[in-house]
Order: structure tokens, then sequence, then C-alpha cells
């Protein structure tokens, strides 16, 4: 059964005198970022922080950085922490046991995130998929803002994806809605963290494409460096890059032939290779098509990065 998270991003003109402002943080595997919204103008940021996670160092120590950040916040806006904040994560909370799974920061896998931030920071802790934060975000306040349906998607050092519809984010049945990022692709063998082989990650994420470009080449070159050299001209730069355009199209298309969503958002730092946006893409979107064209909107993030963290925050609402 497809479920329903109540993230809706609307104000309440009379509620927001009791509610006088929206905290939330948004956990990634490198950085957590905390951020206290306008409650008259969620699209704006009152008081925006970051810290390194640190998360090589363990879960209890991703606890402690979360408290750090939350005791920053409350320093540089002079207010107590609220009776409730929401974070955005990697992976998802199981609905049946309450621990969460699928991270690709692993120490988090198999722990109660959300009671234990509750015990830790005094608070009621609300937890979403990072990539569903994103999606609500950008269709409730951004780039798709006015479309029904919206398949938000995050494309950076790893692969998610969220769907949301008439400005809710859809959970599902096992809490993995939209993880199109663990979707094998034809043909590709590369072992994934989750235990999988040929995940959509392993092959168009940020750091598998720079892998694609050494094993070309032996050169360890960073994602923009490798998009500089093609556009030089360079043969191998080229082919990665080729490669990303012909599975991210397979890859979105089997999404687009199950959900058909009104419009696409693409955030993270792959998502804002042009290639992406280019007809070139459309065109190799529709070859793998159940349709004879393509008409939906691959869109720019107007949040950009602060989508996952506008949408925690809106959890709280």
């Amino acid at each position: 059964m497809i479920k329903f998270i109540e993230m809706t991003g609307e104000l309440n003109p009379n509620a927001s005198k009791e509610l006088k402002q929206r905290w939330g943080f948004d956990l990634g595997g490198t950085k957590i970022e905390g951020v206290i919204l306008d409650p008259f103008d969620p699209t704006k940021a009152l008081h925006r922080l970051r810290l390194p996670t640190r998360s090589e160092e363990g879960y209890e120590q991703i606890l402690k950085r979360i408290e750090t950040l939350v005791a920053m916040l409350e320093s540089e806006s002079g207010s107590k922490r609220p009776t409730v904040i929401g974070i955005g994560t990697p992976g998802v909370t199981d609905p049946q046991n309450g621990l969460l799974k699928n991270s690709n920061t692993v120490c988090l896998n198999g722990k109660a995130l959300d009671s234990d931030l509750s015990k830790f920071l005094g608070c009621e802790v609300l937890l979403a998929n990072d990539a569903n934060c994103c999606a609500l975000a950008e269709a409730t306040l951004g780039a798709a803002k006015g479309y029904r349906t919206v398949f938000g998607i995050i494309l950076g050092t790893g692969v998610g994806g969220g769907i949301a519809v008439d400005g809710r984010a859809l959970t599902g049945a096992h809490g993995i809605c939209g993880e199109w990022g663990h979707n094998p692709i034809p043909g590709e063998v590369t072992p994934c963290y989750c235990g999988r082989t040929g995940c959509v990650e392993t092959v168009i994420a940020g750091p598998a494409l720079e892998r694609f470009y050494r094993e070309l080449t032996g050169n360890n070159l960073s994602l923009p460096e490798i998009v500089e050299l093609a556009g030089r001209g360079d043969p191998h730069a080229k082919a990665t890059l080729e490669k990303l355009r012909e599975k991210f199209s397979r890859a979105l298309a089997a999404v687009i032939n199950i959900f058909d969503p009104d419009a696409i958002v693409i955030g993270g730092g792959v998502g804002n290779l042009s290639l992406l946006y280019a007809q070139e893409t459309r065109d190799a979107i529709r070859a793998h098509l159940f349709n004879d064209r393509f008409d939906t909107p691959l869109l720019r993030p107007l949040l950009g990065d602060s989508a996952g963290v506008f949408g925690a925050a809106m959890l709280t609402g």
C-alpha cells in the first residue's frame, strides 16, 4: 500500500504565530546542515549553519555532531530549540521496526535514530528520507510548484529519489518509495554497498563516473575536471559523459514508464551538468519509453542545495 507522509509546506497564517520557527536538519555523509525558516516566508532562512558529519567516527559521533549544530543554532538565533525538529536522512526508517535502513552512511543502519536523537536532544524528532525532503520542497516551494506529481532526483555522490503528489511525499509500504538509485541497470555488474550489483548508483553517481574515467586512463580526476577535459575534446572524458547520458536516460525512463510524473527535478552535484537537460538526453530518454514522445519538463532545482534542509524543516508543520 502506498503511504503519504504529511509534509505539505503550506503555512497557516494563524498557526505561524504559535509556531514561531521551523527547524530542519539535513544529515549527509560529509556534512550536516541546520536551518531555521522564516515563518512568514518558508523559502527564506533566518539562520543556516553547517558542520562536517565526521561519520567515519561512528554513530555516537553523528549524534553528538547534531547536538552541537542544534546548540549552535540556539546560540545564533537567541532562541531555545523547539519541541519538534525535522531531519532528512540518507536511508529510511523501516515502518515495521522503527530502525533506519538503506543508508549509504552505513553506521546509521539498524539504529533507532529518531528515538535516540529525541532522547539526546530532549525534543521530538521527525525523520524522512533526504530525497523525499528535496522532492517535497521543490514541489511546494521550488521549481515544480504547481505540478501535481513530481519526481525529485538527488544525483551526486549517491543517487536517490523522492515522489511528491498533491503536495505530499509518498513513503510506501516499506518506506522505499522513489528509491530508483538501487534499481539494476542491465549489463552493469559493479558491486554496491547495498549488497547487490549493477545499481544505478554504481554507474551514474559522481564517484562512479570518476572511477570509469580512471579505469579508462589511469588518472584520478574529479568530475568537474573530467567535464572540463571533455570540453577540450578529451575522448575519454567525452566517453565518460556519454556513459552518464546513456545510463541516466535508461534508468530514468524506467521510472517514467511506471510513474509518468508531471515534472522531474534534478538535484545534486552531478545534476548541475547541462548535458542532462540537453535535447540529446531527452531523445535518449524517449527511446526507452513506452510512448512516441517525451514532454515532461526536466527542471533544475530552484532551491538548490537548500531543498533537503528546507523540506526537513517542513516536516514540523
